[in-house]
């Protein structure tokens, strides 16, 4: 049988998420065995300090949501994530970039990210999915490869769409099957991930992991 916790980031991106709840989410990713706490950067060193011990690693989101920082300043956030004891980073590609067909720009951008992250964590590539026709989905992905990343990941959970099995199949017959694929934005039932699994996913990314777990489904957005 699969290890479903074990495939879940059990994820809190808000802006208003207080300590509380931070503290709440390692201890319920200890409980539950999941694969991974996703929290943004000035929580990292908290929930590393809290999972310190633990399988559970510390995921964290890089140029996020919009992915419109500059690469010099992704690649300055990936460093100073892994120093404060990040283990895997999801890093928002150049969305308007990848549209303009500029695509050496799009792998160097992934690439500063993966040279900063390279043998301390873990890279995924956010390429927003809701923002791209499926030939940029496809390209973002074959970028992502190219470019070394991990994972290739469908969305951000901030846009305007999360995660569909479609996506999640086409971005596993592009990159085949030895870079993970993490599906985000939207899993929030043990249905739902089933389908995302079944269409090729080895990673979700969800704020409903608890209810999953326990068979129930959420409302959370993420």
């Amino acid at each position: 049988m699969t290890n479903l916790a074990g495939m879940i980031d059990h994820t809190l991106l808000r802006a208003d998420a207080s300590q509380k709840e931070i503290a709440k989410l390692t201890e319920e990713a200890k409980k539950y065995g999941f694969a991974s706490v996703c929290v943004n950067p000035t929580w990292v060193k908290y929930a590393a300090e809290q999972l310190q011990g633990t399988q559970v690693k510390v995921c964290t989101v890089i140029g996020f949501p919009l992915g419109a920082t500059t690469s010099a300043v992704k690649a300055f956030e990936a460093n100073n994530a892994i120093e404060n004891g990040a283990t895997e980073v999801d890093m928002v590609i150049n969305i308007g970039a990848l549209k303009d067909k500029q695509d050496d720009f799009v792998e160097s951008d992934i690439k500063a990210v993966v040279d900063a992250a390279k043998g301390k964590a873990l890279v995924k590539v956010i390429i927003e999915t809701c923002l791209l026709t499926d030939e940029e989905k496809e390209r973002a992905s074959r970028l992502s490869v190219k470019a070394g990343a991990d994972f290739v990941k469908t969305s951000t959970g901030f846009s305007t769409g999360g995660a569909t099995p479609e996506d999640v199949r086409l971005m596993r017959q592009t990159v085949g099957p030895n870079v993970g694929v993490k599906a985000s934005g939207g899993v929030r039932s043990l249905e739902d991930m089933n389908q995302m699994i079944e269409a090729g996913a080895t990673r979700i990314g969800a704020s409903s992991g608890v209810k999953i777990m326990e068979g129930g489904q959420s409302t959370a957005s993420y």
